[in-house]
């Protein structure tokens, strides 16, 4: 293990958090948020202290070690288009990556004991950071879910009208019968988007909501057969029999408390999962026709087919990577690999349709110039 490369590495992302947490601060200053980030920043700043002390009893000059400039100035504009909550989430990767890290220096044997103890001290910080974040970012969880389903919405309308341009665009000459064909399409998969995402979060809502209130009900009458497998669930998590006997009898007490355990538990139902169907049905088919205008604009611009089509292409590979950031930084996946999927995905499935359309073109004779 190359310590004296994970600690140049890790100054220098200690730097920059320290100096990205400040200016977060300063925007929300006066506020208990403000002062929450304030001094994560100057935990960060203590966290790269620790470094330079590290490299210089190595012989290494910390000074040499310069943040990233580009990277604060990105989360900087990420902040201000993609709001706190998912910049929290973005942040919080790089957490957990520091975390992974710090372990493995834990148990190397190039550090000394007071290394160590010091090293120990930064990942109680850290761990204290995450909890932080996951205070924060549930404050932002219902913004958080509904941007998600806007940029699935989206990403599907971008594929789909893509991909029907794609292949009008390879069958017709006419950049603007390209453009109605594609506005007609993603009209109509936008009504049959919002609607089926309204029925079908309506339909688990109804679902979810009379699984609690059967629980409910049940407690009143027959309470003993709820304690039981109450206490059964607390067993198999660990809990000594004393214990879950007494999680058990209270949860009868408390009978919204038996049942978020019992729906939990036996029919993997969270309460604070119900989602409206109103809003899920707004929100996926008005983002499913954004997404689907975006790569028809050459066209409706009349642009010739041999400048439309791969300006459509180019318009929509950079929104597939933008849904594929927001996708991968709410899920926690890779971003490299989330964006670089969607975009193969979205631009292979649309070259494919485009060369069945020149296909047909040729075969049928339908070419419109």
């Amino acid at each position: 293990m190359d310590v004296v490369r994970i600690a140049m590495e890790s100054l220098r992302d200690e730097l920059e958090s320290a100096i990205i947490y400040g200016r977060l601060a300063d925007r929300y200053r006066g506020s208990s948020l403000g002062e929450k980030l304030r001094m994560i920043a100057e935990m960060e700043g203590r966290h790269a202290a620790y470094w330079s002390r590290f490299l210089k009893k190595r012989g290494v000059e910390p000074s040499n070690i310069k943040p990233n400039k580009m990277r604060i100035t990105l989360y900087t504009i990420l902040f201000r288009i993609i709001g706190l909550g998912f910049t929290l989430k973005l942040l919080e990767s790089g957490e957990e990556k520091a975390i992974k890290t710090y372990i493995q220096l834990l148990e190397s044997p190039e550090l000394s004991n007071g290394e160590k103890e010091e090293l120990r001290k930064i990942l109680e910080d850290e761990l204290m950071h995450e909890e932080e974040f996951i205070g924060e970012e549930s404050r932002f969880r219902e913004f958080i879910d509904h941007i998600r389903d806007m940029v699935l919405g989206m990403n599907d309308g971008l594929v789909e009208i893509l991909s029907v341009s794609a292949g009008l665009a390879g069958a017709y000459g006419n950049p603007f019968n390209v453009a109605v064909g594609g506005l007609i399409v993603g009209i109509a998969g936008s009504l049959s988007m919002g609607v089926g995402a309204y029925v079908s979060v309506h339909a688990q809502r109804e679902v979810r909501l009379g699984i609690f209130s059967r629980i409910l009900l049940a407690s009143r009458h027959v309470p003993e057969i709820f304690i039981d497998r109450v206490r059964q669930y607390m067993k198999r998590k660990g809990f000594s029999d004393e214990l879950s006997e007494k999680i058990a009898e209270e949860t009868v007490r408390k009978r919204e408390l038996l049942a978020r355990i019992i729906g939990e538990e036996e029919y993997n139902v969270r309460e604070e999962s119900l989602e409206s169907p109103g809003r899920a049905g707004i929100y996926t088919g008005s983002a499913y026709i954004v997404g689907a205008i975006l790569p028809l604009i050459p066209y409706f611009l009349l642009l010739p087919i041999p400048l439309s089509l791969p300006l459509s292409f180019i318009i929509a590979g950079l929104m597939l990577s933008a849904t594929g950031f927001i996708i991968a930084v709410s899920g926690g996946l890779s971003i490299r690999k989330t964006m670089m999927e969607l975009v193969a995905a979205g631009l292979g499935s649309a070259t494919l349709t485009y060369t069945i359309g020149r296909i047909a073109s040729l075969l049928l004779g339908i070419e419109v110039e």
